[in-house]
């Protein structure tokens, strides 16, 4: 029988956390994806939470926790939140299964508190500096930014792209607009701060560090973005495996249930 999910608030220091929980046993964390909230984890959930004690907050400014009132978001300030709310909690968690952004918090967090996290799940890690995510992030800076120069001459040239049969292009552009526009948080997060900002808080770096086993999610029909983010944390962190599964990146995570409870399984000690 399928358990049933309880939500939770809590206040914390930065504003108001609010979670998904279910199950009991052995506690897994989820982290969510840059432009997602907790309910991307309720089927995975639901079938875990048979076995383990499931948690899914949304990070600050997605889902119901709190908006920053001036966004300034960045991932250290998600960390120390989450941090800050494991903490109100009587059982740690003892593996973390992250996407994306995340999986960039959950990175950090772990090597805050190696005494706490034992292993990670994750799928495509936002954090990592290579020349062409770097470009990717430019390209999405620009979507992002109402007052971009590139964006305002776009509109002013739309007319004669249509004319060049170049609509499909256009509409795909104004599709990533709409989603950046629609998930200010994360849009705030990845492409509205000043480069010297992310660069302080990028990962190539740390995960060389990274001492505990991470299992890295590797769709067979993944961007190339994703496909590149995977191999470039399955290099530098010592004890990463990449698995390759079936499907693509919205199906990865259903298909991967087995997977994640043989992760837990043998990559996990009782709390002392």
């Amino acid at each position: 029988m399928t358990r049933p999910i309880r939500n939770g608030r809590i206040r914390m220091t930065q504003g108001t956390v609010f979670w998904r929980e279910v199950g009991y046993g052995p506690t897994l964390l989820f982290l969510h994806g840059s432009w997602q909230d907790s309910s991307q984890w309720l089927a995975l959930m639901a079938q875990l939470g048979q076995k383990f004690h499931c948690l899914a907050p949304d990070l600050l400014g997605f889902g119901e926790s709190s908006r920053l009132p001036k966004g300034n978001y960045s991932v250290d300030l998600e960390t120390d939140c989450l941090a800050e709310y494991l903490a109100s909690l009587r059982g740690q968690p003892r593996v973390i299964v992250a996407d994306s952004l995340g999986a960039w918090v959950a990175i950090r967090y772990s090597l805050q508190h190696p005494e706490i996290i034992q292993g990670l799940v994750m799928m495509a890690p936002e954090g990592l500096s290579h020349p062409v995510l770097d470009q990717r992030w430019q390209t999405m800076r620009w979507l992002a930014s109402p007052w971009s120069v590139r964006g305002r001459g776009l509109k002013l040239v739309a007319p004669l792209l249509k004319l060049l049969g170049r609509a499909r292009w256009l509409q795909g552009v104004r599709q990533r607009q709409q989603k950046l526009h629609r998930h200010r948080a994360a849009c705030r997060l990845l492409f509205q701060r000043r480069q010297t900002a992310l660069k302080a808080e990028w990962i190539n770096e740390l995960l060389p560090q990274l001492s505990i086993p991470v299992l890295l999610l590797h769709p067979e029909q993944a961007s190339h973005e994703t496909q590149l983010a995977n191999t470039l944390c399955h290099d530098l962190a010592p004890q990463s495996q990449l698995l390759a599964m079936p499907g693509d990146e919205s199906t990865v995570w259903q298909t991967a249930i087995e997977k994640i409870d043989v992760f837990v399984e043998t990559n996990t000690i009782a709390s002392p």
